[in-house]
């Protein structure tokens, strides 16, 4: 660790005025736009603005004008509540007007009350805590090991968030793949949301945990404005992660905010506005600030783009699907450069190792890490790969944030739950995804694919490489047979019918679509003939087929390896009510009690979800 002084100062009184100048500017900013808005947080800005401005003015290498630039430096605000600050930086850069800025929180404005990226400077979108430092570490991923760019990740984090467990898992990812290019700056202002933070202004604290992690720690007053300026100084030639733990005082430059409990997410009153701009000098609001430009430099050229090659299956042999996933992997891999993957130390059993072991140099390993995980996915989607991430799907539950996040921000993940189900036998309860469904249909703008066999799995990967937004996949433990033939196709938001009749449909993906085709086996035996159908799309769904179904043979069947609620079962109900089909009879077959420890067939008997189960629903009816 190190404390940040110049000793004899090597800066001109001028520019440490210039800096001085533009803080009061930016904490002036924070307070007309969050009182024009009539809600807000200036204070959480106000005790950042010195470190803000002395970033701008001489450490952020970033040309506003072409905002994707691929040298450009990133900037992300974790602590997304203090945008005012962020917005206000912007204002200073010339890169928003005064008037635009005056617009905060109004409905049609882009400056929101956290950041998202409809602003072009802001990477992802922030507000929940916790989550832009990992965001900047898979952005740092890219540009150290893929990219070989020199770009800084420069990061702002709060006090209050760095009780989140997902800071830590960056901390340790950071130094996994010696990240020097990482720079994080906590604002260290002693007061969260209700009252103080646990450690307060013990900054000592918060650097040991760093150094802990392996990190360059730098301890400063964050209101020393030359003191700043040695600290980035010191952070841009550090050849490990950087942590500058800021001393800082909330609403600092105006007597009745300054360390003063009560004004977190407090809006000033126009009467106490005045009173603070003349504390702050009444700021002009003029100043134009322009960073320095990075070097115009290009990122190691990926490999070229090939014709994707498909896996052969031969039909009728029994293949797991979480193999299949391996497979599409590598076979995309090969076809294309920006392909890469992660996963959360379960690569031998999600079958990611099948990418790892053709292309080392585009996989991730972040160990049981999960948030972390989704996280470095969409840093290194930021910056322009295809990432698909995956572990087993019950473990994706404790990411949710981060997945929920991700569609907040409009951006991309490809991920892939393996070992859904009851139907993974013995590990038992803990290792079950029975939510998964539910949980990634309620993403906004989400694609939840739930492939039966190794040919609709690869079909189902390539599509989902091409596609926007979050994507998820489900496959399974078992193997299972192969159903189609290499002609095949798979659109997002089809399915496929493998079985035709009218007395009944039933509906299955994954593991039950193979329990449903048995049990229409043996009912055709015995003259009673039902339709089959493979919902391998469940968001978005085959209506219009499922609706046919629902209309020529009137009984609908649903059985899925999954909780009752919010599954198959539930996404064919919405959607024929959607349309306005009338449905005759509903029958749905889900997992209704807490399983246990078993083979696959024992369970999938027991839990009522077998070919059994569906021969009897179909015969009941």
């Amino acid at each position: 660790m190190s404390t940040a002084t110049l000793d004899p100062p090597t800066q001109s009184a001028d520019l440490t005025q210039e800096w001085k100048a533009l803080a009061a500017q930016l904490r002036a900013d924070s307070i007309r736009c969050t009182t024009a808005a009539g809600s807000g947080h200036p204070t959480s800005g106000m005790s950042a603005a010195d470190l803000m401005a002395v970033l701008l003015k001489s450490h952020l290498h970033y040309d506003f004008d072409a905002p994707h630039k691929p040298n450009n430096d990133h900037l992300i605000f974790s602590k997304g509540h203090a945008c005012p600050v962020l917005y206000a930086l912007y204002k200073a850069a010339g890169a928003i007007s005064d008037a635009e800025l005056l617009t905060l929180r109004q409905f049609d404005s882009r400056l929101e009350g956290h950041p998202t990226p409809e602003i072009p400077y802001v990477d992802a979108a922030t507000g929940s805590l916790g989550q832009g430092l990992p965001i900047g570490v898979g952005i740092a991923i890219a540009g150290k090991h893929l990219e070989n760019l020199p770009y800084k990740v420069w990061v702002v984090l709060g006090d209050s968030e760095m009780a989140e467990g997902s800071i830590y898992e960056a901390f340790a990812t950071a130094q996994h793949y010696g990240l020097d290019n990482v720079i994080a700056i906590l604002d260290c202002n002693r007061l969260g949301q209700r009252g103080p933070t646990a450690i307060g202004w013990h900054t000592e604290f918060y650097a040991a945990r760093a150094q802990a992690f392996g990190w360059h720690t730098i301890v400063i007053d964050g209101h020393d404005v030359r003191a700043i300026h040695d600290a980035y100084t010191e952070a841009r030639a550090a050849d490990k992660p950087v942590l500058i733990v800021a001393k800082t005082e909330k609403g600092h430059g105006v007597s009745f905010t300054a360390d003063q409990p009560g004004w977190h997410g407090k809006a000033m009153k126009p009467d106490e506005q005045e009173k603070a701009l003349v504390e702050l000098g009444s700021p002009s609001g003029d100043l134009i600030v322009k960073p320095p430009l990075p070097e115009d430099l290009q990122p190691t050229p990926r490999p070229e783009n090939r014709e994707f090659v498909a896996p052969a299956y031969e039909m009728g042999t029994k293949y797991a699907t979480r193999q299949a996933y391996g497979d599409a992997l590598k076979a995309l891999g090969a076809a294309r450069g920006d392909v890469v993957v992660l996963d959360a130390e379960v690569g031998n059993s999600t079958f990611s190792e099948t990418f790892l072991k053709e292309y080392p140099h585009r996989y991730f390993e972040i160990f049981i890490a999960e948030q972390m995980m989704i996280s470095a996915a969409q840093g290194l989607t930021i910056r322009g790969s295809v990432a698909f991430a995956a572990t087993f799907a019950a473990f994706l539950s404790r990411s949710y944030d981060q997945i929920r996040m991700a569609a907040v921000s409009r951006a991309t993940l490809r991920l892939c739950g393996s070992h859904a189900g009851i139907s993974i036998g013995e590990d038992g309860p803990s290792q079950m995804a029975l939510e998964d469904l539910s949980m990634f249909r309620a993403v906004h703008g989400s694609a939840v694919l739930y492939p039966s066999d190794a040919v609709s799995t690869i079909h189902l990967i390539k599509a989902m490489a091409e596609r926007d937004g979050v994507s998820y996949l489900r496959s399974t433990r078992e193997k299972t047979a192969v159903l189609y033939g290499p002609d095949e196709t798979f659109p997002i938001g089809g399915s496929k019918t493998v079985r035709y009749g009218d007395k009944a449909t039933i509906i299955g993906a994954g593991i039950t679509l193979h329990e449903a085709i048995k049990a229409a086996d043996q009912l055709a035996g015995e003259g009673i003939p039902v339709r089959v159908i493979d919902l391998y799309s469940v968001k978005p769904v085959d209506t219009d087929t499922l609706a046919k179904a629902a209309q020529e043979t009137g009984h609908l069947i649903v059985v899925e390896d999954h909780w009752a609620e919010g599954g198959l079962g539930d996404a064919v109900l919405a959607a024929l009510a959607e349309k306005g089909v009338a449905l005759a009879k509903f029958t749905h077959l889900a997992v209704r009690e807490m399983p246990r420890s078993g083979k696959p067939e024992e369970l999938l008997e027991k839990f009522g979800i077998s070919a059994s189960h569906i021969v009897e629903a179909v015969k009941a009816a």
